[in-house]
């Protein structure tokens, strides 16, 4: 996902921010800490991995840039927003730092961009299905560890929340609307990109991707709850049952 801080940005966050605090998120701030320390691992695992599979694959593609800019590294700190961050920890919702790329460099334009973009998502997936095989083997091997011990408990909640997290950053990024991967996915196989069209979608994304996560956050039409219902949930599942083979 890209980032720009456009008034359809800072909107979004107010709004969020108070549905936040009316919703009662933070009526237990002890309890909240503990949930979002659970999550913490599995989000700078996907958010580093993410950006990092856009740098390397840029890089290897001909693309200096991202090299040059330090994103070709595993290193969180190289990859996340300070202020995104928070944003995603406090009210659900914020952003990495986006890998800036020039398409001039690349190998072959329009394949290499289809696989940057393709990248990411790509590296979300791969990792919730390595964070499921984990999970299997651990309740293989060392059920009671898993299942019994407290400490086994606390392990496989993280490796659980990391394969959720992946996965629903996964297909949040293939939605078609800018400043999405899947939108530049999209431009790329329709020939689009770099048109009037694209840019006049792209200038007016952050309106349309602010609506749908308002509807879904503040209202009861929730549009990205079902897309995750259909898309992650039964991924999830799929993922964290392997032990039963």
């Amino acid at each position: 996902m890209r980032r720009f801080f456009d008034p359809a940005t800072v909107i979004l966050l107010l709004v969020l921010a108070q549905s936040s605090i009316a919703s009662g998120k933070f009526a237990d701030p002890l309890g909240w800490l503990v949930g979002t320390l659970l999550f913490l691992p599995g989000i700078l695992i996907a958010l580093s991995f993410h950006e990092f599979a856009h740098a390397f694959v840029a890089y290897r593609s001909g693309d200096d840039t991202p090299k040059l800019q330090g994103r070709v590294t595993l290193n969180p700190v190289a990859h996340i927003d300070p202020f995104g961050f928070l944003c995603i920890l406090f009210i659900g919702f914020g952003w990495g730092k986006p890998v800036m790329v020039d398409p001039r460099y690349f190998k072959s334009r329009k394949r290499d961009e289809i696989l940057v973009s393709l990248a990411g998502v790509a590296m979300n997936l791969l990792l919730a299905v390595l964070f499921g095989v984990l999970f299997a083997v651990l309740a293989k091997t060392v059920p009671g560890f898993v299942f019994i011990s407290s400490i086994g408990g606390i392990v496989c909640t993280i490796i659980a929340n990391a394969v959720w997290i992946n996965l629903v950053l996964m297909v949040f990024n293939l939605i078609p609307i800018p400043p999405l991967d899947g939108f530049n996915l999209v431009s790329e196989l329709l020939n689009i990109k770099y048109t009037e069209t694209y840019y006049r979608i792209y200038q007016n994304g952050m309106w349309v991707l602010m609506g749908l996560i308002l509807l879904s956050n503040v209202t009861s039409i929730d549009v990205l709850g079902t897309i995750f219902r259909h898309t992650a949930a039964p991924l999830y599942y799929f993922l964290m049952h392997l032990y039963l083979w």
